[in-house]
C-alpha cells in the first residue's frame, strides 16, 4: 500500500514552534489504522516562547514566581545601576583588540558615541551562553534585562536555543521602569543608567542656566527698581 504522510507545523513571530510529522504506511494493519512512531518517520520538537512583560509584571515575576534577574548589559551600564542581587553576564564585552582595523574603529567610536553618549566600544561575548550555564541550569526562571530591550531580546533568543525554557524580558528595557520598581545598587536610577557622556553634562548645564534665567526674570519683575540699579552699576543698558 502506498504510504500516506501528514506534516504540520506551527510558528509564531518569536520563533517558538511545534512540528509534528505522522506517517501512515504499509505496516500490515488495515488502512484505517494510524501508527505513531519514534523514528525518522515521526518528529516532535517543542521550543519555549520568551515572555515580554512590563516593569510591574517583571517585579511580580521576581517577587512571587522566583525569577532570577540576569543583567546582560556592558560593564559600565551595570556599574552605574543594577538590580540588587542580579547576576551579570554581558552579552557584549569591551573590545580591547589591538589590530589596526579595531584601533581605527575604536578611535572613531570614542570620538563620537563614546564622547557624547558614554557608550563603550564592545564586541560580542563569545562565551555568553557558557557563562550563563555556569550560573544557571536550563530549567531556571530568568528575567533577562538590558537598558533598551534589544540586547535582552537577542540574549534570550540565544539562551532559548541552548535549551532554557523559562525566560522573560522587560519590554523596551530598564529605561521604562518607574522609580523604585526594583531595589538598585549604583549612583544612578535604573532607568537612567544608559545616560552618560557630554549629552548628560549638556543637560545639566542647560538646567542650571535655565534656573538662573528664571531667577533673574523673577527678580526684575518683583524688584524692578533694584534690578535697574544693579544694571546701572554693571553698565548694562536695558
Amino acid at each position: 500500500m502506498a504510504a500516506l504522510g501528514l506534516s504540520t507545523s506551527f510558528s509564531s513571530p518569536r520563533g517558538s514552534w511545534v512540528a509534528v510529522r505522522l506517517r501512515h504506511g504499509a505496516t500490515g494493519r488495515s488502512s484505517g489504522s494510524l501508527s505513531l512512531r519514534r523514528s525518522a518517520a515521526t518528529a516532535v520538537a517543542v521550543r519555549a516562547e520568551v515572555s515580554f512583560v512590563s516593569g510591574d509584571e517583571a517585579k511580580r515575576l521576581v517577587a512571587e514566581e522566583g525569577y532570577a534577574v540576569l543583567d546582560i548589559r556592558d560593564r559600565r551600564q551595570y556599574e552605574r545601576a543594577h538590580v540588587r542581587g542580579s547576576a551579570h553576564v554581558p552579552l557584549y564585552i569591551e573590545n580591547e583588540d589591538n589590530d589596526i582595523g579595531t584601533i581605527i574603529k575604536r578611535q572613531a567610536h570614542n570620538n563620537f558615541a563614546g564622547l557624547f553618549y558614554g557608550l563603550s566600544f564592545t564586541k560580542a561575548n563569545q562565551d555568553f551562553t557558557k557563562m550563563v550555564r555556569s550560573k544557571f541550569s536550563p530549567d531556571s526562571k530568568l528575567l533577562v534585562v538590558c537598558q533598551e530591550g534589544l540586547r535582552s531580546t537577542a540574549a534570550a533568543d540565544a539562551l532559548e536555543r541552548e535549551g532554557f525554557q523559562n525566560l522573560a524580558c522587560i519590554t523596551s528595557g530598564l529605561q521604562t521602569l518607574k522609580p523604585g520598581t526594583f531595589e538598585s545598587v549604583g549612583e544612578f536610577e535604573l532607568q537612567n543608567a544608559g545616560k552618560a557622556g557630554l549629552v548628560v553634562v549638556q543637560g545639566k548645564i542647560s538646567r542650571i542656566l535655565g534656573a538662573v534665567l528664571i531667577t533673574l526674570l523673577l527678580f526684575i519683575t518683583v524688584f524692578p527698581d533694584q534690578a535697574q540699579q544693579l544694571f546701572d552699576l554693571a553698565g548694562i543698558k536695558l
